[in-house]
């Protein structure tokens, strides 16, 4: 399995490494000043910053837990996405949507 990050000082430790070796994940990291390497995730980290990290406050661990699933559900399950097609992602993944609730 391969992760692709960019150069970010999340990305860049010891820690990620040796967590990423034992698991067997390689860490593809994008080039230096090419966001556009990784276009999905940037646009993905756009979305996510502003429709969740500015929007909300966290009380507790178990109350940011709580709210980032249900933007998560929200984000994958209902909302379209012009990606595919103004579709929810999860109705491009054959048996997943048919186990959606309704």
């Amino acid at each position: 399995m391969t992760i692709r990050v960019d150069n970010g000082s999340e990305f860049i430790s010891r820690d990620l490494d040796l967590w990423a070796y034992q698991k067997e994940v390689t860490l593809d990291f994008s080039r230096p000043g090419k966001p556009t390497d990784n276009a999905y995730i940037e646009s993905f980290n756009g979305s996510f910053r502003a429709e969740f990290l500015n929007a909300h406050w966290f009380m507790s661990l178990d109350d940011a837990r709580l709210k980032l699933e249900d933007w998560r559900r929200d984000y994958n399950e209902v909302r379209p996405h012009s990606a595919t097609g103004n579709k929810p992602p999860v109705t491009m993944h054959p048996g997943l949507s048919s186990q959606l609730p309704g």
